[in-house]
């Protein structure tokens, strides 16, 4: 099959290609990419005049619940609202049920994958056996069984002993530990984050310690075992610096942040809004400029979403009780686009941060549309404003805080592996 995609600005961070471009895509991969590109037997032309080409967008913090909860999502509904929102790759984390801790369940992802899927989706495997933190899994028959990196998501690894042996056993395979960072004894009963919002509607407080303190930790033991350490979502001041003077020294660190901690603050959580409820929780407004002045020097490698979707009856609760997450699949691209909007990113870095940065910090193929690679390919519309519609999402669950928003930016097709998965409308 032939696709012919015409006269888009043409934007790939890993070669710093920006330019307007033709781009064709033969039997699956890049074939090339040149102005006014002549070319006979096309079975699909894309005019993208005044549009933007980019690689496929890459999200490396994804739960898409299966197996175990699919009435929350699955891996078929969970891959197409990925490349409804321009994504062609997605890691999915492990707190499945039962838990993605063996070669089994990771093959069972792969293989679901494959046959209901539209985009790829690489596996995270968890580092303890049930994400208990009590004994580490086979990391390396995880690895051969496809998983790309490892996480007790959701859970926190309490034992220092037992992270540092986690990241002695993947250092050898060269796969990152994805750290969920927060000190539990710290976060008590908490369920937003401590401050005036908290104390006003009578909620128990998280305080920025909890996740400071953690990073601190890992990034020490990365620091001592010359392994890779990838710290999720970060979210506050004190934890971003931690990383960034980890950085200095040579720490292999890298971290990521999401479009809720660098959109919204606590402020969201007014009402008892239950779709404001995530973890780490919404922070302040010191803690949110925070994260875009890391995303902008660079100390945040990446932009991921967490997308973490819940049935409405465990949303719709007491905040208490409500649970932890939002989705975010869908809406991560107009949101990363108001950064350039605002002057915190280039237009180029916010590609990169959604691209090539995702598919170094976990070493997958994409992140480039280099001829002779695999076809992952995202055209954008940067001007065409719409607004959220949380009943129109393509996820199962609606457990979003931004429902009723004007957004502008929209991905109109999303091509994986030379076939177009998605095209708007």
């Amino acid at each position: 099959m032939k696709i012919l995609i015409k006269g888009g600005r043409v934007l790939d961070p890993a070669h710093n290609i920006d330019d307007s471009l033709d781009l064709l895509i033969e039997d699956g991969t890049i074939s090339r990419i040149d102005k006014n590109i002549q070319e006979q037997g096309v079975d699909e032309m894309i005019e993208a005049k005044g549009q933007l080409v980019t690689p496929g967008l890459i999200d490396i913090h994804v739960h898409l619940r299966d197996p175990g909860f699919e009435y929350k999502e699955d891996i078929a509904s969970g891959t197409r609202a990925a490349v409804a929102g321009g994504f062609t790759a997605v890691a999915c984390m492990p707190n499945t049920k039962p838990v993605n801790d063996n070669h089994t369940v990771t093959t069972y992802i792969k293989t679901r994958a494959v046959e209901q899927g539209v985009c790829r989706v690489y596996p995270v495997g968890a580092i303890t056996k049930g994400s208990k933190g009590e004994s580490l899994t086979e990391m390396g028959d995880m690895r051969d069984a496809g998983c790309v990196a490892f996480s007790d998501d959701g859970h926190p690894v309490g034992s220092g002993e037992l992270m540092r042996r986690a990241l002695e056993y993947a250092k050898p395979f060269n796969l990152p530990i994805i750290s969920h960072s927060e000190d539990l004894d710290l976060v008590g009963q908490g369920v937003m984050n401590e401050g005036f919002v908290a104390t006003e509607l009578g909620l128990k407080g998280i305080p920025w310690v909890a996740e400071a303190a953690a990073v601190a930790r890992e990034v020490m033991l990365a620091e001592f075992t010359g392994a890779h350490l990838h710290v999720a979502h970060v979210s506050t001041r004190a934890a971003i610096d931690i990383v960034r003077q980890a950085k200095k020294r040579g720490v292999r660190v890298t971290c990521e942040a999401t479009p809720h901690h660098f959109t919204l603050t606590e402020e969201a959580v007014r009402g008892y809004d239950t779709n404001a409820k995530m973890n780490p929780p919404l922070r302040d407004a010191d803690d949110l400029e925070a994260v875009r002045e890391g995303l902008a020097d660079g100390t945040i490698d990446t932009i991921a979403t967490d997308h973490a979707p819940h049935h409405i009856d465990e949303k719709n609760v007491e905040f208490n009780i409500a649970l932890y997450g939002v989705v975010g699949l869908e809406t991560a691209l107009p949101l990363t686009l108001r950064l350039v909007e605002d002057g915190v990113l280039s237009l180029r870095d916010a590609i990169a941060k959604l691209t090539i940065n995702p598919a170094r910090a976990l070493n997958l193929p994409g992140g480039t549309l280099e001829a002779g690679r695999p076809a992952d390919v995202t055209v954008i519309d940067l001007n065409h404003s719409w607004t959220v519609s949380a009943a129109n999402l393509v996820s199962k669950s609606k457990n979003t805080p931004f429902d009723g928003w004007k957004l502008k930016g929209i991905a109109t097709h999303t091509i994986v592996d030379g076939k177009i998965a998605y095209r708007k409308g």
